[in-house]
């Protein structure tokens, strides 16, 4: 006997958007893709580093282009992606460190603080020794 069996339907998850839906794997997610906007911009600045080996007529169409609108815009999407990077991975470290005996806010605010800090003598050591 040669009988048919009908075919066995088993649940498939929607893969496509399935993260969108959560809050926490879409700030996930966004954290994620900040990285991909400061590889570029890593990038971008290698590249004037190789101009600025080609010469000096490289190296000055380079910083030509960094004025254009378009590279200006690519900045400031860097900047705003490293900033809620660097946010977001002080917000994390707390959950990755041993246990101390701090609450996890002030440990993120003492990063916050100590990289807020460290940049303001980094630019005044800047301004000082041009």
């Amino acid at each position: 006997m040669n009988r048919r069996r009908p075919a066995v339907r088993s649940y498939r998850r929607p893969m496509a958007g399935w993260w969108r839906r959560n809050p926490y794997f879409l700030r996930y997610m966004l954290r994620e893709a900040s990285a991909l906007f400061l590889t570029g911009y890593a990038l971008v600045l290698l590249i004037g580093l190789f101009r600025l080996r080609q010469g000096e007529a490289a190296y000055a169409a380079w910083r030509e282009w960094l004025g254009t609108p378009w590279s200006i815009g690519l900045h400031l999407l860097a900047l705003l992606f490293a900033l809620y990077h660097s946010l977001t991975w002080f917000q994390v470290m707390p959950k990755t460190a041993p246990p101390l005996p701090l609450p996890p806010r002030l440990i993120s605010a003492a990063g916050i603080a100590a990289l807020l800090v460290l940049s303001a003598a980094l630019l005044v050591g800047l301004q000082t020794w041009r």
